[in-house]
């Protein structure tokens, strides 16, 4: 951990994770799937909900991916990281708070409401990465980056335990029903998020590393910026490369996480046994991003990286073929050795070939390949649903048909991810991070040799 002086500002820092997993863990990866199939889209069929649900995904992923670069750009020259952090969790918070209000059968207002969600969520996560090198040296960064996701998991997990008690014994808690629970659990979520993450506003720094530009031309500067920042990146092989394989193999986890439960109810899993096996891949989680911040500091980023990617075909592999209850848990408990390591060792891997002034900016680029890798994959997934299922519905088909089919597309819609994870180990076998260090030094040593003269 770093010095105890900058432990304050690592704290608050983490905290924000802890507050932002709420909506990961409850609304994205579970009661939302859930709710929305049974309750806003009550009545329509299995592919279809699910087609909707992809989608919704896609389009949220869309418009962050679409912004996130000029918004990061625009940060950095203006030191407004904590600012748009603080509007984009105010987002998704209101869009969160939402649901408690949204009626049965609104499957139309519950996507809109759940890609402001998204929108909220995923934008702010350009602003709070690109803080982790404001609170973590050098020498850290590996070690911070899974302590923040460690955290995520703890506080997501714990609030999401006493959401699923919440569902299961309502009467415990004043309810009518476990409907009124669910809705009640969305309206913890926001004040939970909104809560804790008033300590990042607070103890965490604003860096300010560039002259603050004035408001009618900083989107016009951002944007030059930005078109000068894709030439650099476009030069530095190892960085492009690694952007591009991150772009493939976070994309296979992000579906993963938003598709799960889905995918589940698809195959005729009931639903509190989902609901098991995310709390499981939350508590197994929390010490499993912590040893992976350990084995990158000790085994090498890369290595461990790999090692990630194996795990999740391996998973992709047997989610496609599994039959038995028993089987989702073993996935869930394989998912939670795996899912907060590549997230957080991705994060400060990508931290070591970028120049720290402008972090915002190029964490900008990092996630809108994040959020187009999640545009691609949930549509991947329900297009080659939609497709075999198409092909394989026979005329006039009966409701044991239309049962059999529906589950043998949901099985191929899930395969189809294994290529993701494919292709993004290929592309990170051919970085070369010590020659990325090379360019960044380079290009830092030009800089100050330009400002001297």
């Amino acid at each position: 951990m770093p010095a105890p002086q900058d432990r304050k500002a690592v704290w608050g820092w983490a905290l924000y994770d802890w507050a932002n997993s709420a909506f990961a863990t409850t609304v994205m990866a579970g009661f939302f799937p859930v709710f929305f199939k049974q309750f806003w889209s009550v009545g329509v069929d299995v592919n279809i909900s699910t087609a909707r649900l992809g989608y919704g995904n896609a389009v949220a992923g869309l418009l962050v991916a679409a912004f996130a670069p000029v918004l990061g750009a625009v940060a950095d020259r203006g030191g407004t990281r904590k600012r748009f952090l603080a509007s984009f969790t105010l987002l998704g918070v209101a869009a969160t708070a939402t649901f408690f209000w949204l009626p049965q059968g609104q499957w139309m207002g519950a996507i809109l409401c759940y890609s402001a969600g998204l929108i909220g969520f995923s934008g702010a996560m350009i602003f709070y990465d690109a803080l982790l090198p404001t609170v973590a040296a050098p020498d850290s960064l590996d070690r911070v980056s899974a302590f923040g996701y460690a955290a995520g998991y703890l506080g997501g997990g714990l609030l999401f335990v006493v959401n699923v008690a919440m569902t299961l014994q309502p009467h415990w808690f004043g309810l009518a029903d476990s409907t009124a629970a669910v809705q009640w659990s969305f309206l913890t979520v926001a004040v939970w998020w909104g809560g804790f993450s008033l300590a990042t506003f607070y103890w965490v720094p604003e860096p300010i590393v560039l002259p603050s530009p004035s408001a009618g031309n900083s989107i016009g500067q951002a944007w030059r910026q930005i078109l000068t920042t894709l030439r650099h990146a476009r030069d530095r092989k190892p960085l492009f490369l690694f952007l591009l394989a991150y772009w493939f193999y976070i994309d296979g986890v992000d579906t993963i996480i938003r598709m799960a439960v889905d995918y589940g109810l698809s195959l005729g899993f009931a639903a509190p046994d989902l609901i098991t096996a995310l709390l499981m891949v939350q508590f197994v989680g929390f010490p499993a991003a912590l040893l992976f911040g350990r084995l990158g500091q000790y085994w090498g980023v890369k290595r461990s990286l790999f090692l990630a990617i194996g795990v999740y075909m391996l998973i992709t592999i047997w989610g496609t073929f599994m039959q038995h209850r028993w089987e989702f848990f073993g996935i869930a408990l394989a998912v939670g050795l795996v899912q907060g390591g590549i997230q957080a060792l991705s994060r400060s891997y990508y931290s070591r070939l970028i120049p720290k002034n402008k972090a915002a900016e190029y964490y900008g680029f990092y996630n809108m390949l994040g959020k187009f890798a999640a545009i691609l994959g949930p549509a991947l997934m329900s297009i080659v649903g939609l497709f075999v299922r198409r092909i394989l519905m026979p005329p006039a088909p009966t409701a044991e048909q239309m049962e059999t089919v529906g589950r043998i597309a949901s099985r191929w819609g899930i395969g189809s991810i294994l290529l993701l994870f494919l292709i993004g180990g290929i592309l990170l076998y051919f970085v070369d991070e010590k020659k990325g260090k090379e360019e960044l030094a380079h290009l830092g040593a030009s800089r100050g040799a330009g400002h001297l003269t």
